[in-house]
């Protein structure tokens, strides 16, 4: 049981990722504003993962600096403000079709942003940087088949759905959802795109950071309670109806507790454990499941109409995701056993050299002696 336990580990993930995605467009195709649950869903999170982090890490945690601070304070916004924003209203002009397929080309992304960085180097003439072209050009043509492509209908599930009857305010963008395309869709499929963009970019920047604050938890929750400060005045300029800020108990607000709870408590730390145990690489293999997860789930539970082309867009995603992180794969393995065979050749020249001769003024016979096997002999 204990081989399998990761495997159920990793599945479980996908499918709280997959409820994030249903109870997120159930909230907005009720009318909830996308600002306004993304102040909530960061405030909440921050007083769970601030509650973790004083409990956990207050002892080991090294000093803040002016400096790191300022750095958090900026890639919250990026990160979190900038990145999560434009995600939700991608998902209010679209479908969770696209917000999974999205998902799942941030390795891809981050690949071709640490290239123009010049953190990573592609090279074309070995197989593994023949794989990681190959999965940037299959998840371009993914994005374009996502935002120009429509093809047929594909049917929900379930036609009674347990989110019914969106509000008024979201009964437009969950028919243009719905229908597969409309004025927003392409709207919302470069809004997503910019999204992935961004989080990609955030990635990069917080692997540097946390070489000098390796505090994790403690970085994520200032993170979170920063990103809170910031969403609440771009939240208040744009909705300014007191009745918008309401919680009630519908779909926005079983939104704002998932988010925190299920995603931001429960996600990080079963993703932390997983991937202590198998490593970064296999979670990743695992994720294209939260976009089979998330047809099936969308299908039944919203009665979301899915078009072909968002099918094969997500194919594609996943496809191109597989073949990034095999390239990367295959040039690990390539450098680590380069790396065991130099070892292992300077391990033995080291062995056959004979050790080098010991000079002294006083008793230089016996000094001799011990230093030269060959005249031992």
């Amino acid at each position: 049981m204990d081989g399998k336990k990761p495997y159920v580990i990793a599945i479980i993930i996908q499918v709280i990722y997959t409820g994030l995605y249903v109870v997120s467009k159930a909230a907005f195709d009720h009318g909830m504003s996308t600002f306004i649950f993304i102040f909530y869903r960061q405030a909440a999170a921050s007083v769970l993962m601030l509650t973790l982090a004083i409990f956990l890490e207050r002892r080991n945690a090294p000093p803040m600096s002016l400096r790191l601070f300022a750095k958090l304070f900026l890639y919250a916004l990026l990160g979190n403000n900038v990145s999560l924003n434009l995600n939700s209203l991608g998902l209010k002009y679209t479908s969770t079709a696209v917000q999974s397929a999205t998902a799942n080309s941030v390795p891809v992304v981050t690949f071709f942003l640490a290239v123009l960085l010049r953190l990573e180097v592609i090279r074309l003439r070995s197989l593994s940087g023949a794989a990681k072209v190959a999965g940037m050009g299959l998840c371009t043509g993914a994005v374009l088949v996502i935002a120009l492509y429509s093809g047929p209908a594909i049917r929900p599930l379930n036609h009674h759905r347990a989110f019914g009857g969106g509000g008024r305010h979201g009964r437009r963008e969950a028919v243009t959802a719905k229908s597969g395309r409309g004025a927003r869709w392409m709207e919302g499929t470069s809004l997503m795109l910019l999204s992935t963009v961004t989080w990609s970019l955030w990635t990069l920047l917080m692997a540097s950071l946390l070489k000098e604050y390796p505090s994790k938890l403690m970085a994520t929750a200032l993170q979170s309670v920063l990103s809170a400060v910031q969403s609440l005045p771009l939240a208040a300029a744009v909705e300014r109806d007191p009745a918008a800020w309401r919680l009630r108990p519908d779909a926005g607000l079983l939104a704002v507790a998932y988010s925190a709870l299920a995603v931001s408590g429960v996600s990080y730390y079963l993703q932390a454990w997983c991937i202590e145990k198998k490593g970064p690489v296999f979670l990743a293999m695992t994720n294209p499941l939260s976009f089979v997860f998330t047809i099936v789930c969308s299908s039944f539970f919203l009665g979301e109409i899915f078009h072909l082309g968002s099918i094969v867009g997500g194919v594609l995603m996943v496809a191109g995701r597989y073949s990034v992180l095999w390239g990367k794969s295959k040039e690990q393995n390539t450098l680590t056993l380069t790396t065991a065979t130099v070892a292992a050749v300077q391990q033995q020249q080291t062995a056959a050299a004979p050790p080098a001769a010991e000079s002294s003024n006083s008793d230089s016979d016996s000094k001799h002696r011990l230093a030269s096997p060959e005249r031992h002999v």
